[in-house]
């Protein structure tokens, strides 16, 4: 949530900084609005006081035994007025927060320009792509070949963009599960948590999936009570909601928080877009992780957030890159952010499996979360950050692309041997 005292002293610099991103047109109308807003406080705080003027008054003349009759009848006229003024006040305090949650955050001034993801900048590789004396297969015809990725039964079960997973790869998907809960609290310092998969719209507000993503999230209605709970699109959601309406100390920032959930989203508007296999799925497991700091930490604190799910893949010895979002790229909530890219052999060339992303003071004014300086003084907003680290349906289709051999098998990167009793290769179940 953008501070509202910044859009209404410097309007034009709001709406030129959220020209790329969308939004430069709510600016004009949180501004008219809040303009209204003020002008109706105004008018009911004279009303009050000339109330309180009146009402001490007539105190006064009833002691002297005079008529005040008249004056008290204008005081049930202006006691009306003020209903009516604060009835308005209300409506236009709902418009108002309609509006402004649906402005997008600012860009940090260092973001590189740029309209979408072919301007982004690429800061860093990683890792030399294998060279192949075979042409490599694309994932899913490796898994299903060796029986390990079903997606027919998924779709018997459910719909299309669900996939079942045997033997191997279910263990595969532990394993990797395990090993970077294990590198994230052991050597980067996450405290893991266990959430709740279903949480309440006003979660869903205050992190900023609605109303934006309305579209994009699975929801459920207890019948009983009419209540809607909706299917986290990612632990974020949970994670980022934990301290909602707190006012943290100071002195226990930065707090760093992993979970490990499965992730639901309809990607819609996705038709037709990476069907096949698991790279765009409508529920995914996904190692998440989330910080709540001081704005002033926060740039400091996404780097190492980025190479925190970095390791990950030097792990597993994966290529990659790291690019830098460019203004039209980054996401709704997103001051500044990052993607890590891991190659992938069949399409010769680098996709998407974590995305990290400084909120900065947004993030901690849209969900109500504070900190009390420890030099004193009023409590003032965190910043939030959140990253993957990593989604593991990618994971294990880079793993499987990665490291296929010509006979059709896969082996198993070293590091997730110890988690998986020793396997060193996967083979036709």
């Amino acid at each position: 949530m953008l501070d509202l005292r910044l859009i209404r002293e410097q309007p034009e610099m709001v709406a030129r900084a959220l020209a790329v991103k969308g939004g430069a047109e709510l600016v004009k109308q949180v501004v008219a609005l809040d303009a209204s807003r003020r002008e109706l406080i105004r008018k009911a705080d004279d009303l009050k006081a000339d109330r309180n003027r009146a009402s001490e008054a007539i105190g006064q003349a009833k002691k002297r035994g005079e008529d005040s009759s008249a004056e008290m009848a204008r005081m049930r006229d202006v006691g009306d007025r003020i209903k009516v003024l604060d009835a308005e006040l209300k409506q236009v305090d709902e418009q108002l927060d309609a509006l402004a949650a649906q402005l997008p955050n600012l860009p940090h001034e260092s973001v590189p320009p740029g309209r979408g993801e072919d301007d982004n900048v690429e800061v860093r590789r990683w890792g030399t792509p294998r060279a192949f004396g075979f042409a490599p297969k694309p994932h899913d015809e490796i898994g299903e070949a060796l029986g390990l990725l079903d997606p027919e039964r998924a779709v018997k079960l459910a719909k299309a963009r669900f996939n079942v997973l045997w033997g191997a790869a279910a263990r595969l998907e532990r394993a990797l599960a395990q090993f970077m809960l294990d590198l994230h609290t052991r050597e980067h310092g996450y405290t893991e948590v266990w959430v709740p998969h279903l949480v309440n719209g006003a979660t869903m507000l205050k992190t900023g999936q609605l109303p934006k993503f309305e579209e994009q999230l699975f929801k459920t209605v207890e019948p009983d009570e009419n209540r809607t709970l909706y299917l986290i699109p990612t632990a974020e959601v949970s994670l980022a909601g934990l301290h909602s309406g707190e006012v943290l100390p100071e002195q226990t920032l930065p707090r760093r928080y992993t979970a490990f959930t499965p992730c639901y989203r309809r990607e819609a508007g996705t038709y037709g877009k990476d069907m096949k296999g698991l790279y765009r799925r409508h529920q995914f497991d996904k190692i998440e992780l989330v910080k709540i700091t001081t704005p002033a930490q926060s740039y400091e604190e996404l780097e190492s957030l980025v190479t925190n799910a970095e390791e990950v893949l030097r792990r597993l010895a994966l290529p990659y890159r790291v690019v830098e979002r460019c203004i039209g790229d980054l996401g709704f909530s997103t001051a500044k952010g990052y993607d890590v890219e891991v190659w992938l052999p069949s399409q010769e060339r680098y996709r998407e499996i974590s995305s990290c992303s400084n909120y900065d003071a947004f993030g901690g004014r849209r969900a109500d979360i504070r900190y009390r300086p420890a030099a004193g003084g009023r409590p003032e907003f965190c910043a939030t950050l959140n990253g993957s680290g990593l989604a593991i349906g990618r994971t294990m289709m880079a793993i499987l692309e990665n490291y296929q051999e010509a006979d059709g098998t896969v082996t198993v990167p070293a590091a997730l041997r110890p988690y998986m009793d020793g396997l060193a290769k996967l083979t036709r179940r």
